[in-house]
């Protein structure tokens, strides 16, 4: 087992991001009839896994239909949330949230916060960040908000330093300090657990991380700590859909005991509840 660095970051970020477009495969507004079932989009683990145990153990003695569609990329989910092609969404944190809405015009809004999925360093070459070798290359999410997480990430794991303030806005132009002259391989947060073999490390999304058999409670160089952490994972729908029951419905059962304690029991540290 790898010596985990636990760091606390006050950095703004969002789950795991691909920016690779797909098809809603539905015209019909999911969110219009409050009496069908809630169509809910998410990214597959550990997202619709959560909501497919609450649909198989929860929602049918509360009186919730409950409709799991998955996606691999990280627009789509807002998009269809926006044109009623599903009812809601749970894949997202606020701070991705909250760029996307301004960078698209779109009306996501937070319902409920679930979990966090600690975004990490990791490397299939070293066992330590003190091991990392003068000139080694550092896979990192391209995307704007999950680029500055990782850097940050980064920061807080004393490997390099960054101008004051610049927060989810940081970029490798940022870097004020590098001792090591680590260099940076931008990627899509997708492909930086395939960029293993390729790079000497990695910053890896929680979610990936999963994916790709990576422990980040063992295998992370460097991970996020829960404490004061804004990263967490949310229940989200259109603005002005907030009040729908099977919404509020799905809220209390994504933050009941029995999925806490699903949580804790699949993941073993991987995802940590946030209630």
């Amino acid at each position: 087992m790898r010596n985990t660095a636990k760091i606390t970051t006050a950095v703004l970020a969002a789950g795991a991001l691909t920016f690779g477009l797909t098809a809603c495969g539905s015209g019909k507004d999911a969110a219009s009839d409050t009496s069908g079932p809630l169509v809910v989009a998410a990214s597959p683990v550990p997202h619709a896994e959560i909501l497919t145990f609450v649909k198989d153990n929860l929602a049918e003695k509360a009186g919730l239909d409950l409709e799991v569609k998955e996606f691999t990329d990280y627009v789509t989910p807002n998009t269809a949330t926006e044109d009623g092609s599903v009812g809601a969404n749970f894949f997202q944190t606020q701070p991705y949230l909250d760029d996307f809405n301004k960078k698209n015009g779109t009306h996501i809004v937070s319902v409920v916060d679930v979990h966090l999925e600690p975004l990490g360093l990791y490397s299939s070459k070293v066992g330590t960040t003190d091991e990392l070798k003068s000139g080694a290359t550092i896979a990192i999410p391209n995307d704007t908000v999950n680029e500055g997480r990782a850097l940050q990430l980064l920061a807080a794991g004393g490997l390099i330093g960054l101008k004051d303030g610049v927060g989810t806005a940081a970029t490798p132009a940022d870097i004020t300090d590098n001792p090591k002259d680590l260099t940076f391989k931008e990627l899509e947060a997708a492909q930086t657990p395939r960029s293993l073999e390729d790079v000497d490390a990695a910053v890896v999304n929680g979610n990936y991380a999963i994916e790709a058999d990576l422990k980040p409670t063992e295998d992370a160089l460097v991970l996020e700590a829960a404490k004061d952490n804004p990263n967490n994972n949310l229940l989200a729908v259109k603005e002005g859909q907030e009040d729908d029951p099977r919404v509020k419905k799905l809220a209390e059962l994504l933050t009941s005991p029995e999925v806490k304690k699903f949580i804790e029991d699949t993941y073993a540290g991987s995802v940590l509840a946030s209630f």
